[in-house]
């Protein structure tokens, strides 16, 4: 893939290589509802929603945006912007409702239809195996903390990919573990909603494991041709001053945000900064000889999701923390600039700072873009339309901050917008709009915002204008 000039005199000139990848992403417990359908079972998503207190408003994922029912109108709009990938989830329960034994055809069959469907619309599937709805059964037995779930992970995988694997080329094992095991083990925050810093450094660790464990049997079962991923949501982590503490600061949150999936995963380590910063908690005697060589076996891309940058200083945060090891000694200080509905910092220069750093880190790894977009306060006007010039505005910045990297040598091979539909949105429930097609909830209406006719025409033109 040639570069492109990095500093264009007219916004006319900033033109994507070829062949770049334009997609949109989804997650199944987001969007497809059926959650008793057709065999599928609990997920510890099911589980927290209906635990009071737990999801805004008492929101759960039963219906969503009902995409289990409405498929082929979803994939209508795919193939109405222009996306050349589309990134989408497989629930494990609908598949494997046990986490463990034979799968469910049924459940099977919803993603056999739904990769049919794309690729008669001339759009390449980009499967994601785990977006966080791990089966509640293996959650009652030890969950993300145990090894043994790593391993059920690995066998899912393999049922999946001999099943689609020839319809389907690209495949990530895992979207952001650390949400997964910090949020879900640490802060308690997202499913399962434990707060035990131990735990949550324990399914760190099988996530690394099971994401290996997964590579190799993904390999063993799926063409040649195929490209094996894993998507994180890194962290670009600023310091409030340059203090010797705040840049401590910076190197303690860069160790459990950052290299604690970087490192097992490309250079089969553990960073010893980590280990000896976690020391008062665990020895980490549960990381066994040969874990690091599997989590690190190699893969062909490398996932970024990025929202806003993470300023921090010497100080100390709330607990339950999600940082083990560092509540008494960060603090996190909000970053200047206008906010998104999520109260989160638009920021697109930490996005070309990580691409930028994976460059000088990962040079033989191409990058993909795998979530970027911002929640807004989106609502239908009398007309029915619906206006989202905020989000157009940080699509377009963060956009930029990816052509610019380009520029100056990261591999960057596509870009994948958070999201295609309004949705659940975890603990926040329907109350934070992502999605670049409006969804009316009570009647599963979908209306294309302001933002997809732009992200349309970007597509079309293979940049901005």
């Amino acid at each position: 893939m040639t570069a492109v000039d990095a500093r264009p005199q007219t916004t006319a000139e900033l033109r994507f290589p070829g062949g770049f990848r334009w997609g949109t992403a989804t997650a199944a417990y987001q969007i497809e509802g059926a959650a008793a359908e057709d065999g599928r079972t609990p997920s510890i998503w099911d589980t927290f929603s209906r635990a009071p207190g737990r999801v805004r408003n008492g929101d759960t994922g039963d219906i969503a945006a009902d995409h289990y029912h409405r498929m082929d109108e979803d994939v209508a709009l795919l193939k109405e912007l222009g996306v050349t990938d589309y990134r989408f989830s497989v629930a494990w329960p609908r598949v494997q409702p046990t986490g463990r034994g034979p799968a469910v055809q049924r459940g099977l069959d919803f993603y056999r239809r739904l990769v049919d469907a794309l690729l008669a619309a001339g759009i390449r599937p980009v499967a994601t195996l785990y977006h966080w709805d791990l089966p509640q059964e293996l959650e009652n037995a030890g969950g993300w903390p145990q090894r043994d779930t790593a391993e059920r992970f690995a066998e899912y995988a393999r049922i999946v990919a001999e099943v689609l694997g020839d319809r389907v080329a690209t495949w990530t094992t895992l979207n952001e573990p650390w949400c997964a095991a910090f949020l879900g083990y640490a802060s308690g925050v997202h499913a399962p909603g434990r707060t035990d810093p131990v735990a949550a450094l324990r399914a760190a660790h099988h996530f690394n494991l099971a994401h290996g464990l997964a590579t190799r049997a993904l390999r063993d079962a799926l063409p040649r041709r195929s490209e094996i991923s894993l998507t994180l949501n890194l962290h670009a982590v600023r310091p409030l001053t340059d203090s010797a503490a705040d840049l401590d600061a910076v190197r303690r949150i860069d160790a459990l945000g950052n290299r604690i999936f970087l490192d097992p995963v490309f250079h089969g380590r553990l960073p010893a900064d980590l280990v000896e910063d976690t020391a008062a908690l665990t020895d980490w005697s549960f990381v066994r000889d040969g874990d690091l060589a599997t989590a690190s076996a190699p893969i062909d891309s490398l996932g970024i999701n990025y929202y806003s940058p993470t300023v921090v200083a010497a100080g100390s945060c709330d607990t339950p923390s999600p940082w083990p090891g560092a509540e008494e000694r960060v603090r996190f200080v909000p970053a200047p600039g206008p906010r998104t509905a999520m109260d989160w910092p638009v920021d697109a220069d930490g996005l070309y700072e990580l691409l930028t750093r994976l460059r000088d880190e990962l040079p033989a790894t191409p990058l993909m873009v795998t979530e970027n977009g911002a929640a807004y306060d989106d609502y239908a006007d009398p007309s029915g339309a619906v206006h989202d010039p905020e989000r157009v505005a940080y699509l377009r910045a963060h956009l930029h901050a990816v052509h610019r990297a380009i520029a100056d040598g990261a591999k960057v091979r596509g870009y994948f917008l958070w999201s295609l539909l309004d949705n659940f949105e975890w603990a926040y429930g329907y109350s934070k709009r992502f999605g670049i097609v409006h969804v009316d909830f009570a009647t599963q209406r979908r209306t294309a915002k302001d933002s997809a006719r732009w992200y349309a025409r970007v597509i079309g033109r293979g940049g901005l204008d």
